[in-house]
């Protein structure tokens, strides 16, 4: 495990937790550059800690696969170590800083057939999951991410720290070349941009608006989306998905969902406070799950059978490319309306 900081933190808890519960999977050291977090890190986890990567690589024991929560300053750094010394990495988003360090990851994963998983841990949320098999062709979302102010993850604006889980959503489920973006964020709290709003265009016709805020009063996680005859609202805290339907919903010329494999669907019935004649209000049953642990255990199962993550890196160079063109057009925004 690669930093130790608050989500370095929870990727050790799952780990010992997969260990103590009998899993294929021992965790043999952290890497903790501060001296008194590593001392204290050793005493709880009865590991070896070290100070840097190149330490834990020349060690007796260095590991089959990593799991890398460090600044996305340093991913790119820490990553290639890894994977020029083949060994598998789970790496936190966004998958770097740039655009020529996300190809340059690519490529090295590649040379050294390794497995480089990204971390953008709303896939593994059930309630997103579970959306997959109703999902047929998505027209408009709306979208929230607000979160209370914390002094971490500083190094990068909202948009690469908050808004990029929810850009990874929509763009695997629109599957649509983008069309246009229009952009607008300014810094409250840090030197960079805290709150944004964006409006994305798909070739699809697909319309998304994106609000996300690292200065908020209040904790929001949701996505709500329309598609033909169906109202659809994700709570990603909650893991809970909401369905509004109209009879039309079995109308012929509706594209099939994306996930067809899947053979029924679940719905649990909901009274609506205010029923509107012609509509159906219900739950989509979600099983429960804690998303990280969902994550590491799929890290798990690419390390183990070889096989392609559940999230590639060319789904996180995807993200990070959106995001750096909506960083680019919140720039632009501020340079017009004088704020540069």
């Amino acid at each position: 495990m690669v930093g130790a900081g608050v989500f370095g933190r929870n990727h050790l808890r799952i780990w010992r937790a997969l260990e103590d519960a009998g899993a294929p999977v021992r965790l043999v050291g952290i890497v903790e550059p501060n001296s008194s977090a590593a001392t204290n890190l050793a005493a709880e986890y009865r590991v070896p800690v070290y100070a840097s990567t190149s330490e834990l690589l020349r060690s007796t024991e260095p590991p089959d696969a990593a799991s890398v929560a460090v600044p996305t300053s340093d991913h790119a750094t820490v990553a290639s170590e890894f994977l020029s010394a083949g060994i598998d990495v789970l790496l936190e988003k966004p998958i770097a800083a740039t655009i020529q360090q996300a190809d340059d990851l690519i490529a090295l994963a590649q040379r050294h057939k390794r497995i480089l998983q990204v971390g953008h841990l709303e896939r593994f949320n059930p309630a997103v999951r579970a959306v997959r098999s109703i999902l047929h062709h998505p027209l408009f979302f709306e979208v929230h991410r607000l979160s209370i102010f914390t002094p971490r993850a500083l190094d990068v604006d909202v948009v690469l720290d908050l808004m990029i889980h929810d850009l990874d959503i929509v763009l695997s489920w629109t599957q649509s070349p983008i069309r246009e973006i229009h952009a607008v964020g300014l810094p409250i709290l840090s030197s960079k941009v805290d709150i944004a709003n964006v409006r994305i265009e798909f070739a699809s016709g697909c319309v998304a608006n994106f609000t996300a805020s690292r200065v908020s009063t209040e904790r929001v996680r949701k996505v709500r989306f329309f598609q033909p005859h169906q109202y659809i609202s994700v709570d990603y805290a909650r893991q809970d998905v909401l369905c509004i339907d109209v009879p039309a919903l079995q109308a012929s010329g509706l594209r099939q969902p994306v996930s067809p494999d899947i053979a029924a669907v679940h719905f649990q019935s909901v009274q609506a406070p205010h029923p509107i004649p012609g509509f159906a209000l219900r739950k989509l049953e979600v099983p429960s799950g804690e998303p990280l642990r969902l994550e590491l255990e799929s890290f798990l199962r690419a390390v183990r059978e070889r096989t392609i993550p559940e999230v590639t890196a060319q789904d996180g160079r995807a993200a990070l490319a959106v995001a750096l063109d909506i960083s680019a057009s919140i720039r632009a925004h501020q340079s017009r309306a004088g704020l540069a």
